[in-house]
């Protein structure tokens, strides 16, 4: 026997091929640049609002500019400011965030400590805020951009690894609570991405070892990765938009690696 799909128009597979957020209100965190900048565009170009949250006050500006939406220059580290922002948002896209490389014994504990308020404690005052809009509309996404160190440990970045690791589980139990009321979280791992911190990463490992950048690249960066390039904001900001639409709505509590083979061994 034969079973034919259902093709109504309430089906979500007849509206894969399009993700309209028009109505839906988006907010996204480091959204200046790199992956946030990728992922703003992206979600205005499906017809969301977009409030553009950054540090950087001139490039959030121009980035708002370009898509139409509001920019907030807002500190994440200060809990008072990441407090006041505006819960009223069906995406939210935890993506802020910094890096610091030093040994164990040598790793500055105010260093850890900021890392930990703008990678992990904002992510979870943000998601606290937006929840009660999420539930009232019984729809939401909450989306975090984690990495492959949310999922695997290297050494000298303490800091970077447990606030990702601690980004996992607050994904994982909004997953738990917010499933009755519509809403999904899920954690994208990506592993190194074209981004200005990666590129001047690049820059001073190739001075530092007297080689040709494409060789960082490769030998030094994606030793572990089987894919052996860079992946491009806007391939992360795809996936983002994927878990918006209608098909991805039963994907939820999930950590979606973007990785190039990295984890897989």
């Amino acid at each position: 026997m034969t079973i034919t799909p259902p093709t109504t128009a309430t089906d979500p597979v007849t509206e894969v091929v399009r993700l309209d957020l028009t109505g839906r209100t988006a907010l996204v965190t480091g959204a200046g640049s790199g992956i946030g900048r990728a992922c703003a565009v992206r979600l205005a170009h499906a017809g969301a609002r977009l409030v553009v949250v950054d540090v950087d006050a001139v490039a959030a500006r121009q980035v708002a500019d370009e898509i139409g939406g509001t920019a907030i220059v807002v500190d994440l580290s200060d809990p008072d400011a990441v407090d006041g922002l505006d819960g009223g948002c069906d995406v939210l896209v935890n993506n802020a965030g910094l890096q610091h490389v030093a040994a164990l014994p040598d790793f500055p504990a105010d260093r850890f400590a900021y890392i930990q308020r703008v990678m992990v404690e904002a992510p979870f005052r943000l998601v606290r805020r937006a929840l009660p809009h999420m539930y009232a509309r019984g729809w939401g996404r909450v989306v975090n951009i984690s990495s492959v160190h949310g999922l695997r440990a290297s050494p000298f970045k303490v800091a970077y690894v447990a606030a990702k690791h601690g980004l996992e589980g607050l994904s994982k139990v909004v997953a738990l609570e917010g499933a009755p009321h519509g809403v999904t979280a899920n954690c994208i791992n990506p592993g190194y991405v074209r981004t200005p911190l990666v590129e001047g990463q690049i820059a001073d490992q190739a001075a530092t070892h007297g080689i040709e950048e494409a060789e960082v690249v490769e030998k030094i960066l994606l030793t572990r990765s089987a894919m052996k390039r860079l992946i491009e904001p806007a391939e992360v900001a795809e996936l983002v938009a994927y878990l918006c639409s209608p098909v991805a709505g039963f994907i939820t509590g999930a950590s979606l690696s973007l990785d190039g083979g990295w984890t897989a061994s």
